[in-house]
């Protein structure tokens, strides 16, 4: 299982859906409130915390986000807040999460290298997340040749949204996944967030997305 420290980039993105999160759920009259999410279990892929979108204004270097960025406007924040799903909604709240991303960091990709980086980063993260398909990236997962109990249920994990964007070069992109899971203690959490960052190579003379090993 790999593991990382929280980059700048997830910290912010974590702080800001909290923040929405929690904008969103004053909303609700107070005999219609919910539960508190249950506690964030660790990920096997990300630090413990609720998952969030990006800004409406686009990060401009690497894996740092300046920590003072907000969105553009203020009708934008709000179209993002009143969009967004409370903790536990289940299936019925992901099309307004994949809504949100794709509202708050506008496609600047060709879609076939969207397509391209989508349909690589979702499988990634299922096997970061269950251990189904290490083998096929021995470069991300040097112990995929080995007997490791995944970390998350394959039967309880679900990626809720993704987008693929440009990443400071036009020979770089990330995928930004939002994803629940029940992990092995039994503990379900939704609105995790992971990125994988990938570059364009060239094989054959054809261009090619390759995802770069976690440090």
């Amino acid at each position: 299982m790999t593991t990382t420290a929280p980059s700048p980039r997830l910290l912010l993105l974590s702080t800001v859906l909290l923040t929405v999160a929690g904008v969103a759920l004053l909303g609700v009259p107070h005999a219609q409130e919910q539960p508190a999410p249950s506690p964030t279990a660790h990920s096997a892929a990300d630090p413990p915390s609720a998952a969030a979108v990006p800004h409406a204004r686009k990060p401009t270097a690497g894996v740092a986000v300046s920590a003072t960025s907000v969105p553009s406007t203020p009708s934008t924040s709000s179209a993002v807040v009143s969009a967004l799903p409370p903790h536990g909604e289940g299936v019925a709240g992901d099309l307004a999460i994949q809504q949100s991303l794709e509202a708050a960091w506008p496609a600047d990709l060709p879609a076939h290298d969207e397509r391209q980086l989508l349909r690589a980063a979702r499988a990634l993260l299922r096997a970061d997340a269950t251990g189904i398909g290490r083998a096929t990236w021995p470069e991300v997962f040097p112990d995929s040749g080995k007997a490791v109990a995944p970390a998350f249920a394959v039967a309880r994990f679900r990626i809720q949204a993704a987008i693929a964007r440009r990443d400071s070069r036009a020979d770089r992109a990330v995928v930004h996944l939002v994803w629940a899971g029940m992990d092995r203690g039994g503990t379900f959490t939704d609105l995790r967030v992971t990125d994988w960052f990938f570059t364009r190579t060239f094989q054959k003379g054809a261009a090619a997305w390759t995802v770069q090993p976690r440090t």
